[in-house]
């Protein structure tokens, strides 16, 4: 079982087990995303530039709501202790200031040897797909 300090064990996985997590994208949010990150791309920060893009209007880092998978994976499923592997992403359609992203990772394969699992993991606003990708992290065994 999951609890505060340690996640779910390797044992106890099953494939089809799934979490999330939701956060609606504030302007705050996309500011300080590019702070850290470094990517201060107009199209996320300036709104006469962004009004001239294919979008029309400012939107949020793929990578910002990406992050949100990475927040399922290290609080929720499997959660503290996990080790993140790898990821492959596709960034589908964009998200907007006001936008809630849910990010939802499902448990899609357990690889016993290596104590890893393969993980569906996708980002959408009500029924769009913005992030559509997969994980491979490492989680720990009991004892």
């Amino acid at each position: 079982m999951s609890d505060e300090r340690h996640g779910y064990y390797f044992e106890d996985l099953s494939v089809g087990m799934t979490d999330l997590y939701a956060k609606t994208v504030t302007d705050a949010d996309i500011t300080l995303f590019a702070g850290v990150s470094g990517d201060t791309n107009p199209v996320h920060l300036d709104d006469e530039f962004a009004k001239a893009s294919r979008f029309g209007q400012r939107i949020a880092h793929g990578m910002l709501s990406a992050s949100y998978i990475s927040t399922v994976l290290g609080t929720r499923l499997p959660g503290p202790g996990c080790i993140y592997l790898g990821q492959q992403l596709k960034f589908m359609n964009p998200v907007k200031v006001g936008d809630t992203v849910r990010a939802r990772v499902t448990v899609e394969e357990l690889l016993p040897e290596k104590k890893r699992a393969r993980l569906k993991t996708q980002c959408s606003v009500g029924n769009t797909l913005v992030v559509d990708g997969e994980a491979l992290v490492y989680v720990p065994p009991r004892g």
